[in-house]
């Protein structure tokens, strides 16, 4: 049995599920950032913005496992 992905539609455009995932993960970070500078995130890494790019990855890994 395989699994459908559906597709997103702009402007009768398809796109890929993947840009999906994408969007999704970006507006967790987005949201997350606020948070993230309250709990002093950025103090507890060397490279504060390889730490968020990495927080992303994981979030975009996880968006896509789950759906």
């Amino acid at each position: 049995m395989a699994h459908t992905f559906p597709e997103l539609v702009i402007g009768g455009v398809l796109l890929a599920p993947f840009v999906t995932y994408l969007a999704a993960a970006l507006a967790v970070v987005v949201v997350l950032r606020p948070l993230l500078h309250v709990i002093g995130f950025a103090k507890m890494f060397s490279h504060a913005s390889i730490a968020e790019l990495s927080l992303y990855v994981a979030i975009l890994g996880f968006a896509m496992l789950l759906f």
